[in-house]
């Protein structure tokens, strides 16, 4: 086969190079391999073979659309048979003279949509790429189509048979051929590919594509057709239509839903359902849904319908604005696309904002699975966030609780940035009645910090090291100067690890210290020790960001009884292995990742204190 698309071109000319002929140059005409051409649509454009059986119930479809468009009261069928080794498909559509069967059975790239007198009614077609019967070659090594027109009834039949070598013989058939107008596609199967043309194989892809065209579709004597769709259906009762759209979601995706949400663009033609999923899911995953073209379903993957915040749905719905891609295959993003999510994201925000108004115990059944989808929405929806605040629930040292109700108990909501962070502080910032949110968990430091945006006169705070020391009892300075000596050998021992050390009272008195940080001293931390590694360049620029950011510091607990006796020992040697462990101690309550300094730094005081409780010589005091 030859395309029909030409080109003529010529290099341009150097002053020295021989001057062309004055005489024309005839233009020359692309050669297309078929075989090549075909095993570029089956490699590269297309998922899989499966794809043939939707171009031929394509062009069936689109052959009936165009003679209604003639004859409003033309029949509308389609019927399938199949045995495995063949397949004839037949449908009473607008049919083909045999100038049609040269121009375009046999033509690549030209597609019958754009024939005179069809342009009113293009938009009803499904085709877009005048590929057509091509496809069939994936699976068939023989096709062989019989047409008559019902544009020009008096044209006889016409029969049209091509092999996938690129060669195809016509010729006109005797009146009695083809008595109706129409056409009949009959495949051979290649090698090979004979499941494909299997009853089941097709009636159950036939189902699969074709389940919510227009017309009458049938595999021999059973109706493919199942309409009107499962959203636009009549229910006797609410409760009726959710167990019949649960149904029809198990079929499709393979879960029962929580919930359903209709969707319906009417602007966009477009109508459906969105079904939520009962478990959760990571945001990062990508959706795929399930999109028909005026009932021809086009793909089962699309990706970018919804906006990512949805990721806690999964939605089939039929369409007749999208644009497919040239595979026919995914949508093609463009303006129209992009209003489409924006209204499908409003009808899921609007069904969300229903629940928290009208049915509380779904919408937190709901949350207990996908709050982290909404509050992906929130962090960017001051609206949504303002409904949600009652609902969206948090980790906080009060227990799980929503930003509305923490922020009624709590004149300063603090947070945490980390969940490290908010490990070290919780159990000692419950006990002295400061109020914290951890906020290390996806979106949540995000929705903490926009809350007085829609709570004015909310007072927000990063907890630090700094507010949580104050908020510790100090200790009587004649005490604390007694223990001079003790806190002078803790703060030496630790200071080569970044670490300060100070003497506080605090509950509970079971926990000994309480290792503290914040980013800036996590930020002179790292600086620090890349200024160690990094040769004398670097170091010394490295070394000029220095500045008096807070270092880390371990908060030793004067009231734990373990810490008094430490306190009191005399040997500076043990003083400092006992300081050791109590800063490793803190490090692992904390769950903070250990440096390989601070994994160093446990293993010698274990050993350091196993070495002092099994030596024969060492006092029960400490003393030497």
């Amino acid at each position: 086969m030859d395309s029909q698309t030409s080109q003529s071109s010529q290099a341009p000319q150097s002053p020295d190079s021989p001057q062309p002929s004055q005489s024309p140059q005839p233009p020359h005409t692309f050669q297309v391999d078929l075989r090549g051409l075909v095993d570029l649509l089956s490699h590269h454009l297309y998922s899989s073979p499966k794809v043939y059986l939707r171009e031929l119930l394509q062009n069936a479809v689109d052959a009936i659309t165009a003679r209604r468009a003639l004859q409003p009261d033309a029949p509308a069928r389609v019927r399938l048979y199949a045995d495995g080794g063949a397949l004839r498909v037949e449908d009473s559509g607008i049919g083909l003279t045999e100038s049609d069967v040269h121009s375009l059975l046999a033509t690549i790239g030209r597609s019958s949509k754009r024939r005179d007198g069809l342009q009113e009614v293009r938009s009803d077609f499904l085709g877009q790429f005048g590929i057509g019967l091509l496809a069939c070659f994936v699976v068939a090594e023989r096709i062989r189509v019989v047409s008559r027109s019902a544009r020009t009834p008096d044209a006889p039949p016409v029969e049209w048979t091509a092999r996938d070598d690129g060669s195809y013989v016509v010729r006109t058939l005797p009146p009695e051929a083809r008595p109706e107008p129409g056409t009949t596609v009959h495949l051979v199967a290649r090698p090979g590919a004979g499941d494909w043309l299997s009853e089941d194989r097709v009636r159950s892809l036939a189902r699969d594509f074709g389940a919510l065209l227009p017309y009458d579709v049938r595999v021999g004597d059973e109706a493919i057709t199942d309409l009107p769709a499962p959203w636009d259906r009549a229910y006797p009762s609410p409760g009726s239509r959710r167990v019949a759209l649960a149904r029809h979601c198990h079929e499709l995706f393979g879960f029962t839903p929580l919930d359903s949400i209709d969707l319906a663009v009417p602007l966009a033609g477009i109508r459906g359902v969105a079904y939520v999923l009962p478990t959760a899911v990571s945001p990062a995953q990508r959706a795929s849904h399930r999109v028909h073209l005026k009932g021809m379903l086009l793909t089962e993957r699309a990706e970018q319908l919804l906006p990512d915040w949805a990721f806690f749905v999964r939605c089939v719905l039929d369409t007749d604005s999208l644009r497919p891609t040239a595979s026919r295959e995914s949508l093609y993003e463009d303006e129209t696309l992009a209003a489409v999510r924006e209204a499908l994201g409003e009808r899921i925000r609007s069904w969300l904002t229903g629940l928290a108004a009208g049915d509380p115990e779904r919408l937190a059944a709901f949350l207990s699975v996908h709050h982290l989808g909404v509050k992906s929405l929130a962090r960017h929806d001051k609206d949504m966030l303002r409904t949600m605040l009652p609902w969206l629930p948090f980790e906080t040292t009060d227990g799980r609780l929503s930003l509305e109700e923490f922020a009624q108990r709590h004149p300063v909501v603090h947070f945490t940035r980390t969940v490290e962070e908010y490990r070290q502080v919780a159990p000692i910032a419950s006990a002295q009645g400061v109020g914290v949110i951890n906020g290390g968990y996806t979106y949540d430091s995000e929705l903490v910090e926009a809350l007085p945006s829609v709570r004015p006169g909310t007072v927000v705070a990063e907890l630090d090291a700094d507010t949580v020391t104050a908020h510790l009892d100090a200790v009587d300075p004649a005490e604390e100067l007694a223990l001079s000596a003790f806190l002078g050998t803790a703060r030496t021992r630790l200071d080569p690890l970044g670490c300060d050390v100070v003497l506080r009272a605090f509950h509970p008195l079971s926990v000994p210290a309480l290792h503290l940080d914040d980013r800036a001293a996590r930020h002179e931390q790292a600086r620090a020790e890349a200024e160690e590694q990094a040769d004398e360049l670097w170091a010394g620029i490295l070394g000029s960001l220095r500045g008096g950011a807070p270092r880390a510091r371990l908060v030793l607990n004067h009231l734990n009884p373990l810490v008094r006796r430490i306190s009191s020992l005399r040997d500076p040697e043990l003083i400092g292995t006992a300081v050791e462990s109590l800063y490793g101690q803190a490090l692992l309550m904390a769950q903070r990742p250990l440096r390989p300094a601070d994994s160093a730094l446990l293993n010698r005081a274990f050993i350091g204190l196993l070495e002092w409780a099994t030596h024969p010589d060492s006092p029960k005091d400490g003393s030497r």
